[in-house]
């Protein structure tokens, strides 16, 4: 009966690249009606195994079976013909082009030898309303929030009728409504028999909705577990390779900068960016980190993006170090004193085609202009240097980041950052898809950087770390402040009761 339910198998999954053996005899086995988390700290293989399952890289050693037939993808495409469907964490859909193009690219009903635009367009639209999604499916995808552009690729996934279904970290982007909506469709999806394989960080989903849990660990299958008989400590350790209260301890997580600890450093009184954010006032201290919080779409990375000079401001004025300064543009920002990492680090941080050394100096070369160019022993100085510092896991300094994990290639973001020496970093969901062992990382690292001297204003989705690595935070919602909390005074049930009360007072 257990063999009649299995629907993949991979066994003995072997896959290097130069300087990195990936993934090293793995297996990996689906059944019929399961939602199965594949898990592991960046680098692990998750994603490797995907690519390689799906047709992005050939294997060079193993074999594929679905349902009992040997199978060898040979592109994303053929992948999708053989009943394998992949929401990637990055979407990738052309914005250009309407939500229903999106869905049906490729795929398009005709009628009398030309595309049936009324069938795309009534079938986009019923499919967006089963995620209980509402829009305008004729209007191009870039009028739509990263959330919506996620679940119109879920749609289309779901439109293909595949008998697997990848979803590669799809609540990245999403609310807590929106997940739940997205559980709720993978839980009908798994009613009528699809096996889902479910990529993601987020380890209380993992719980929420999965039924079975694989971990990798360094190119290595470490075990599979049914996900009631696994606690979370446990696969916390079985994912780090030791015990996760262990790490927080070495880690020194929690001692924060202390309140008031400096100058304030970056002022705004009124600055808004029509239609992105209303007037707000912000003060970032010398020796904080300055949380922002707030539910999708209240308009944190406005904000940031606001003072970071990235979209045109049309009132208020900025003081810096106490002077009056004017910052137009991002030169303005860097030339100042400020830096920062991007929420999206594929469209707006990585540049792919470069090497991890060549990411690292980008900023630091902008600051000091196209005419002071940077030796290139200063380059492999800088780069070695917070290759070091951050513990980027890369084959050396010339390596493509865009063959590295995202946790890796985030930390090489923020090396970018650092080594333009800001007094000012604005780190935009810096731990956003990265796992549990580099997000620790990187929330010491932005606690380090604070009680060092540096202003540090941050961002996350994640209530909890905000409270953990923050002195004090302020509260947005619908794209203005509605409060702050500082000290002992932040927790997450106060963020949570200041939006709820926010948006009561305003209804």
């Amino acid at each position: 009966m257990e063999n009649e339910k299995v629907l993949l198998t991979m066994r003995q999954i072997n896959k290097e690249f130069p300087g990195v053996k990936a993934l090293s005899g793995v297996d990996f086995t689906l059944r019929r009606g399961e939602i199965h988390a594949l898990l592991g700290e960046n680098g692990a293989g998750k994603s490797t195994l995907i690519k390689v399952l799906t047709g992005v890289e050939h294997a060079d050693g193993g074999e594929i079976k679905l349902d009992g037939r040997p199978i060898s993808a040979k592109s994303p495409q053929h992948a999708q013909e053989l009943g394998i469907s992949t929401v990637y964490q990055e979407v990738n859909l052309c914005p250009n082009l309407s939500v229903a193009e999106n869905i049906f690219i490729g795929r398009e009903p005709m009628r009398r030898r030309a595309i049936d635009w009324k069938e795309i367009n009534a079938k986009s639209r019923a499919l967006m309303e089963s995620l209980d999604i509402r829009i305008d499916v004729t209007r191009t995808l870039d009028n739509y929030s990263v959330a919506i552009q996620q679940m119109v690729a879920i749609a289309r996934a779901i439109d293909t009728k595949a008998q697997i279904l990848i979803l590669d970290e799809p609540t990245s982007s999403l609310d807590k409504n929106e997940s739940q909506k997205l559980f709720e469709v993978m839980r009908k999806l798994r009613g009528e028999g699809m096996g889902i394989i479910f990529v993601t960080h987020f380890l209380d989903q993992v719980y929420e909705v999965s039924d079975m849990i694989t971990v990798l660990r360094n190119g290595l299958l470490v075990g599979e577990y049914e996900t009631a008989s696994l606690s979370m400590i446990d696969l916390v350790g079985k994912m780090i390779g030791r015990n996760y209260e262990d790490l927080e301890k070495s880690l020194h997580i929690g001692d924060k900068a202390p309140d008031g600890a400096g100058r304030a450093f970056f002022e705004a009184e009124g600055l808004y960016s029509a239609g992105n954010i209303e007037p707000f006032d912000i003060k970032a201290y010398k020796g904080e980190a300055l949380g922002l919080a707030g539910l999708l779409g209240s308009g944190r990375t406005e904000m940031a993006r606001a003072m970071f000079g990235a979209d045109r401001i049309d009132g208020g004025r900025v003081k810096i170090d106490g002077g009056e300064r004017h910052i137009k543009s991002v030169y303005d920002a860097i030339v100042n004193g400020i830096g920062y990492c991007p929420e999206d680090r594929k469209a707006d941080g990585i540049i792919g085609n470069l090497t991890v050394r060549e990411n690292i100096i980008l900023a630091l070369q902008s600051k000091r202009g196209m005419f002071r160019r940077i030796s290139r022993k200063e380059q492999d100085q800088t780069a070695d240097k917070y290759i070091d510092m951050l513990q980027i896991k890369t084959p050396g300094k010339e390596q493509y980041i865009k063959n590295l994990s995202g946790g890796n290639q985030q930390k090489v973001i923020l090396a970018r950052w650092l080594a333009t020496d800001p007094e000012l970093l604005i780190l935009d969901e810096p731990t956003r898809g990265i796992d549990v062992g580099t997000k620790a990382e990187v929330q010491k690292i932005v606690v380090d950087l604070a009680q060092g001297g540096m202003a540090v204003i941050f961002i996350s989705s994640e209530m909890e770390e905000v409270t953990r690595c923050c002195t004090r935070v302020l509260v947005l919602n619908d794209k203005k402040i509605i409060g702050e909390l500082s000290g002992g005074g932040i927790s997450q049930n106060e963020i949570m009761n200041m939006i709820a009360g926010g948006r009561g007072d305003e209804q």
